[in-house]
C-alpha cells in the first residue's frame, strides 16, 4: 500500500501471498484458506468471472452473510477489472431487486438460505432484466441459479495469462466498489470509490488500530457494511492477520470464540460489548488473547470504555467516525486516549484527511462552536452512481463534502458528533432513513400517507414510529402493516409502533411537518 507502493486488492493479495505464504488468511468452518490459497482462490474465481464475460468497469454484486466465500468473490471481482456492489443482508426481494436494478449489476453471488429466507427465491419476482446470473454459494440451486462450484468450473475457460493481464490493467484509479447507502429523498443511492482511496484508508487505519501479523481478527460487523469490509477483513489482509468470519452475533457464540480460537481483535457496536460483558460465567473465561477493540455508531459512556479495558481484557479501545461517501474512514481515536475521549469523541482526523466545522456561511467555526461537519481528502467518494446532481449538492466546487451531521472540534481536534440535519436514526447500529421507509410503505394498496421518525428506545438506542393515513375505503391496522413491512423490508427498517392517524400536520405548502410529530410524541400524544 502507500509505502510499497500498493494500491489494487489484486496486487495487495499477491503481496500477501509472497509475504505470508503458508500463514492462515481465513479460518472458518466450512473454508479455511492460507494466504497463497487465498491468492490461488480469487484467481481462479476471475478467471471464471471472465470467462462469463465480465469486463473492467462492470458490476458484479454479493447478498450473502460472513463467510469465507464473499471474501473470495470480492476479490476475484475486483481481480477481473469490475466493481462490488454489495448488499445488505436484512433486505428483503423487493429492495435488493431494486439495488441489483439500479448498480446495472450483471451477476450476483448469494447465499441459499440465511436466517430462514431462501434468498433466491426472495429475489426471484424481484429480480431485474440486466442481471445475467445468480450463483449461490450454498444451498440448493433453483430459479434459474447456479452454484458456486459450477461457477468455478468455468474458470478453465480463460488462459491464466488473460487474468494476469487483466488484473495488471486495475489502477489505483479504477473503481473498487459501488456501495449503496439511502439519502434523504428515499432512494438508495450508490457510492463510487476507487482502489487507490480505499487501500489508502485501510493501511492508515489498521496502523492507527495497530492491526499486525498475526492477529486474529474475528469479524462480527457485516461484509456488506465498511466497517466489516474495508476496517475488517481488508485491513486484516494488509496487516498478515487472520480473518475468523462470524455471521450472526450472539454473545455467548462470540466469547466462545474468544476463547477457543484465541481472538485478538473484536471491532463491534458498543452493544456487542455490553452483550459480552452481561454474559453469564464471563469471570471464567480466559479472554487474555484480546487485544484490540474499535467501536462507534451510538453513544458511549466512559464507563463502558473503562469496564472493556477492565474486564475484557481490551489494551487499544477506540472510536471512530466515517462515511460510506468516505470509503468509512475520516477519523479515528489513537492508542492512549483516556476513557472521556474514547467514548465522548469519535478521534482524530486520519491522515490526509481534512475536518471542518462550518457555519451557515460555510466558514469555519472555532473549537467547540457547532455546526455542520464537513470532510475533505484523498478519502471523499468519485460520486453517487448516476446521479450528478446528488454528487453536487454533496461535494462542493472546493472538494468538501457536506456530511448532513451536526458536530464540534476541540481545541486538539477531536470530533464529537451531536446531530443529524437528516432525519436519519439508527437501530441497533443500522441506519435508517425515513424517506426510503416512506417510500417502500407507498407499495401498500391501503397507505395513502406515511410519515416516520426515530424515537428513543433503552434497547436499540432509536427505533421508527409511523403515523399512517389510509387511503378512502381502505381498511388496515397498525399490526398489519407491520406484518406487510416485515414481508418487505429489512426488519431494522420496520417501524416499532404505526398509528393510524385521519390527516398529518403540514405547511401551507403541503410538507409534512415532522418537527410536530416529535412535539407530539415527545408530549405523549402518541406514546
Amino acid at each position: 500500500m502507500k509505502p510499497n507502493g500498493i494500491f489494487t486488492t489484486p496486487a495487495l493479495i499477491a503481496r500477501g501471498a509472497a509475504r505470508y505464504g503458508a500463514r492462515m488468511a481465513i479460518e472458518s468452518e466450512a473454508l479455511s484458506l492460507s494466504y497463497a490459497q487465498l491468492d490461488a482462490a480469487r484467481i481462479e474465481a476471475a478467471r471464471a468471472l471472465m470467462a462469463c464475460g465480465i469486463e473492467p468497469g462492470d458490476r458484479v454484486a454479493i447478498w450473502a452473510p460472513n463467510v469465507a466465500e464473499w471474501i473470495v468473490a470480492a476479490l476475484a471481482i475486483q481481480s477481473a477489472g469490475a466493481a462490488l456492489v454489495p448488499v445488505n443482508t436484512r433486505m428483503k426481494g423487493l429492495e435488493a431487486g431494486a439495488i441489483l436494478a439500479d448498480s446495472g449489476a450483471r451477476i450476483l453471488f448469494c447465499c441459499g438460505e440465511f436466517l430462514g429466507e431462501q434468498y433466491p427465491s426472495m429475489l426471484a419476482p424481484h429480480r431485474p432484466a440486466s442481471l445475467e446470473r445468480v450463483i449461490v454459494f450454498d444451498g440448493d440451486v433453483e430459479h434459474g441459479c447456479e452454484s458456486w462450484q459450477t461457477f468455478l468450473q468455468r474458470a478453465g475457460q480463460t488462459p491464466l495469462d488473460a487474468v494476469h493481464a487483466r488484473e495488471a490493467q486495475v489502477s489505483p484509479d479504477s473503481l473498487m466498489d459501488v456501495m449503496f447507502t439511502s439519502g434523504t429523498t428515499g432512494r438508495p443511492k450508490g457510492v463510487m470509490t476507487t482502489h487507490g482511496q480505499n487501500l489508502r484508508g485501510v493501511h492508515d487505519w489498521a496502523q492507527i488500530a495497530t492491526l499486525r501479523e498475526g492477529d486474529r481478527y474475528l469479524i462480527v460487523n457485516p461484509f456488506f457494511h465498511a466497517f466489516g469490509y474495508k476496517a475488517g477483513w481488508l485491513a486484516a489482509l494488509a496487516s498478515g492477520a487472520t480473518v475468523l468470519p462470524h455471521a450472526v452475533f450472539d454473545p455467548q457464540a462470540v466469547l466462545e470464540r474468544v476463547v477457543r480460537e484465541r481472538i485478538s481483535v473484536l471491532p463491534g457496536p458498543p452493544t456487542l460489548y455490553y452483550a459480552l460483558l452481561d454474559a453469564p460465567n464471563l469471570a471464567g473465561r480466559d479472554l487474555a488473547s484480546l487485544r484490540v477493540a474499535v467501536t462507534g455508531a451510538a453513544a458511549i459512556a466512559p464507563s463502558l470504555i473503562e469496564r472493556m479495558r477492565a474486564e475484557l481484557g481490551f489494551e487499544t479501545v477506540l472510536t471512530g467516525y466515517g462515511l460510506t461517501e468516505t470509503c468509512g474512514f475520516a477519523t479515528l481515536c489513537r492508542h492512549g486516549d483516556d476513557a472521556q475521549t474514547v467514548a465522548q469523541t469519535s478521534g482524530r482526523a486520519m491522515p490526509g484527511v481534512e475536518m471542518r466545522i462550518a457555519g451557515v456561511d460555510g466558514a469555519a467555526l472555532a473549537p467547540n462552536e457547532t455546526g455542520e461537519v464537513w470532510v475533505r481528502g484523498y478519502n471523499v467518494m468519485r460520486g453517487y452512481l448516476d446521479d450528478p446532481a446528488a454528487t453536487s449538492n454533496a461535494i462542493d466546487p472546493q472538494g468538501w463534502l457536506h456530511t448532513g451531521d451536526i458536530g464540534s472540534l476541540d481545541e486538539g481536534g477531536n470530533l464529537r458528533v451531536t446531530d443529524r440535519i437528516k432525519d436519519m436514526f439508527i437501530v441497533g447500529g443500522f441506519n435508517c432513513y425515513p424517506a426510503e421507509i416512506e417510500r417502500l410503505f407507498a407499495a401498500h394498496e391501503a397507505v395513502a400517507q406515511i410519515a416516520v421518525i426515530g424515537v428513543p428506545d433503552a434497547r436499540l438506542g432509536e427505533v421508527g414510529h409511523a403515523w399512517v393515513v389510509l387511503r378512502a375505503g381502505a381498511q388496515a391496522d397498525g399490526e398489519a402493516l407491520a406484518q406487510w413491512a416485515r414481508r418487505n423490508m429489512a426488519n431494522y427498517k420496520v417501524p416499532r409502533r404505526i398509528e393510524i392517524v385521519p390527516a398529518l400536520p403540514t405547511s401551507a405548502a403541503g410538507k409534512v411537518l415532522k418537527y410536530r410529530l416529535r412535539e407530539a410524541f415527545a408530549e405523549g400524544a402518541g406514546a
